[in-house]
């Protein structure tokens, strides 16, 4: 038995509060190596007295990846504290027993030591990670403010261009979306099935994306005003759908009032401590590339020169950016924050920031902008979860680029589900496509099969999923700004077989949102040689199964008396056979 790969954590996601009377634990092994692992727990107080240690309770394998096994079992607590420890059995029919202080021989001195038992010494409900509900419930739609709708013509800027009059929009290009047009189609998202809209940044600022942000309390004119936001929100609401609002704390526009005092007053700005500069006056060297710069004697975000980065450390700037929290969820009742560039940001801010959210709305939505693993981020006093993006480009790396095997796929997605609780992963927000990436319909080499399939495998997966506007009907476009064109509302330019069956995709995840958050996983069969990938997801006396195949050549499964939900395939009674590209979704 490879004894060095076992693992545990206690208070982390190897431990944790579900409920407020239940608990995950989880251990780690090396893959294929034990065969059996149980749990010994009970009151640290009582070990002696109720010898506990001797009613050891069987985990379940559940997930593994191409090094590690993971067991999992729930725990209830009469006293609400807990003393346990792990009697790990490998294939090698050798036995140990696992505890805070290392590996043990399986023998009743050991097990009586109180000391070697990991703890949870009481389960305090405030410190448990608590999840909104309405989160689970939600199917997001991302919108591009600048470039969903042109409601109000009035509010166009000076330099706007007619709507889609070119095939590949510009870095500076406007074509006047604003709020207004928003309103004017939220009756066509509610037909969609969409309950939750991810707006891009709509405060102040000088470019069509907003992240380079001039004033956050401002909505920018060319969007509208902040009456008219009301009105949104106010709508959005009467029809159930929520209200995510994004905004960047790592940086500020080069046109913010405070910057601006900096370039005009030098070291004698009563800004100069909101950012990290080096020396005064504050310069840089221009390049080819308007969002490169050289020989810059201040941080910013990358090497873009007008985006200066914030001292998040300064009180001032906490203050502010603290002010601006409460004020958009005080004045418009705002459901939730996207955090851009959040990893770059300190962890002190966040947790004020988040307690600040919270305590004006218990269930409020925190989303960070992080692309790789993110433990640090999700302890439960930062934020609810962040973009998935780390387990979402393991469905990119093998359904549309072909970069990994498939059971390197089935790892990834085991070894992302691993990190985190599982309210945590049940908050993620995934998304194949958005303003940073090409589109999905590009990324599938214009195939709508092959994105009805990964669109039907993401939203079967645990997290809440995304839709990027447009990807409905049939909207293509590389790396951005391609990826941000003009919403396409003439019937005629929209693939509305497309659209009907995001719609249908869509009413299937909110039908079946328990099943799919809350069910275990199990992977079924996993055939590299044919491409063949069948899944379950498992609740009491309810099983979803998805066969997808991502092969070249047809498959045949027959069917056990499941009803089928959604397809691309072709069925009967008992025989399904899916072509390249398809998928069929059954339920028993």
């Amino acid at each position: 038995m490879n004894t060095a790969a076992i693992y545990h954590r206690t208070e982390s996601e190897f431990a944790y509060l579900y409920t407020n009377e239940i608990m995950h634990i989880r251990l780690r092994t090396a893959r294929a190596d034990c065969k059996n692992v149980s749990l010994v727990h009970g009151d640290p107080y009582q070990l002696d007295k109720q010898r506990w240690y001797k009613r050891p309770a069987k985990m379940r394998k559940t997930l593994s990846t191409d090094l590690y096994d993971y067991w999992e079992i729930d725990v209830t607590a009469p006293h609400r504290r807990l003393g346990y420890g792990f009697i790990v059995t490998g294939y090698d029919e050798t036995s140990v027993f696992f505890t805070e202080h290392g590996v043990f021989p399986v023998e009743e001195i050991y097990l009586l030591m109180a000391n070697n038992y990991f703890r949870m010494p009481f389960f305090h409900e405030i410190d448990r990670f608590k999840t909104p509900q309405w989160v689970k419930e939600t199917v997001w739609y991302q919108i591009f403010p600048e470039r969903f709708a042109n409601g109000d013509p009035s509010n166009d800027p000076a330099d706007v261009l007619p709507w889609a009059s070119k095939e590949f929009p510009g870095r500076q290009d406007f074509y006047g979306g604003d709020l207004q047009g928003v309103i004017d189609h939220l009756d066509y998202l509610s037909d969609l099935g969409i309950n939750g809209i991810y707006f891009c940044p709509i405060f102040t600022a000088p470019t069509n994306h907003k992240y380079d942000t001039t004033d956050y309390l401002e909505i920018d004119p060319g969007f509208g005003d902040k009456e008219l936001f009301r009105k949104l929100v106010e709508e959005c609401h009467r029809r159930g759908i929520r209200v995510m609002l994004d905004a960047v704390f790592n940086h500020i526009g080069d046109t913010s009032m405070q910057w601006r005092d900096v370039l005009e007053k030098g070291e004698q700005s009563r800004f100069k401590d909101w950012f990290h500069i080096h020396s005064f006056p504050v310069h840089y060297t221009k390049t080819d590339d308007f969002e490169v710069a050289e020989d810059m004697n201040y941080d910013t975000f990358a090497f873009t020169p007008h985006m200066p980065k914030l001292n998040t450390a300064n009180k001032e700037v906490q203050e502010y950016i603290l002010t601006i929290a409460k004020y958009w969820i005080q004045e418009f009742d705002i459901d939730a924050w996207r955090l851009d560039v959040a990893n770059e940001v300190d962890h002190h801010l966040w947790k004020k920031f988040a307690e600040t959210c919270h305590e004006l709305k218990e269930d409020f939505y925190l989303l960070g902008e992080v692309w790789h693993s993110s433990q640090p981020w999700l302890q439960g006093d930062e934020f609810t979860a962040v973009m998935n993006y780390a387990f979402t480009e393991s469905i990119t790396n093998y359904f549309l680029e072909k970069k990994i095997p498939l059971d390197k796929l089935v790892s990834n997605l085991n070894e992302q589900l691993t990190l985190y609780r599982k309210q945590t992963n049940q908050m993620m927000l995934n998304t194949i496509d958005s303003h940073d990436t090409p589109r999905l319909l590009t990324l599938a080499g214009g195939d709508k099969d092959l994105m009805k399939q990964v669109l039907a495998f993401l939203y079967l997966q645990q997290g809440v999923p995304c839709l990027y506007y447009g990807d409905e009907v049939g909207m293509d476009g590389g790396m951005d700004p391609d990826c941000r064109k003009c919403m396409v509302w003439d019937p005629k330019k929209q693939d509305l077989n497309l659209f009907a069956f995001v719609k249908e995709l869509i009413a299937f995840r909110r039908e079946n949102q328990f099943i799919l958050s809350e069910g275990s996983l199990e992977w079924q069969k996993v055939d590299p040689n044919t491409g063949t990938l069948i899944f379950a997801r498992t609740i009491p006396d309810e099983c979803m199964i998805g066969i997808f195949n991502t092969g070249d050549l047809p498959i045949v499964e027959h069917s056990l008396g499941e009803s089928i939900m959604l397809h691309l395939s072709d069925a009967d009674s008992d025989r399904i056979t899916i072509e390249p590209n398809g998928f069929a979704i059954l339920k028993k």
